[in-house]
């Protein structure tokens, strides 16, 4: 796990996605990528604290990214040697938060595509 946790995840997932933001347990800490500063102060406060929460819930890391494609997609990780890290109740949570917030979703990946990969809406 030493190895993941120096890649800058704030910006950029090892395959190339671009991460939105995340929350890291181990360091208690939230980060999101600057590139998206344009976001509206609302919508960056929610997915602050969907990812504060999540970390807060299972511990280990939680991000948000966005693939090839433009689509949101939501990852978590842990330390190896983390044994209170919980990996059935991530899956759970991810998937309450694409059930509670497909709205917020999709209007994440509609500014991803327009804003960031220059489509037309």
């Amino acid at each position: 796990m030493e190895q993941e946790k120096t890649i800058d995840y704030s910006k950029q997932l090892p395959d190339g996605s671009v991460v939105l933001c995340g929350a890291n347990a181990y360091d208690e800490k939230y980060f999101f990528n600057p590139d998206f500063q344009k976001l509206p102060a609302g919508i960056q406060e929610e997915l602050r604290i969907i990812a504060v929460l999540f970390t807060k819930e299972t511990g280990g890391i939680f991000y948000i990214y966005y693939d090839e494609e433009g689509n949101l997609e939501f990852g978590e990780m842990s330390a190896e040697e983390d044994i209170m890290y919980d990996q059935v109740t991530a899956a759970l949570l991810i998937g309450e938060i694409r059930r509670k917030r497909q709205e917020l979703i999709g209007q994440l990946e509609q500014f991803y595509r327009v804003f960031i990969l220059g489509e037309e809406e």
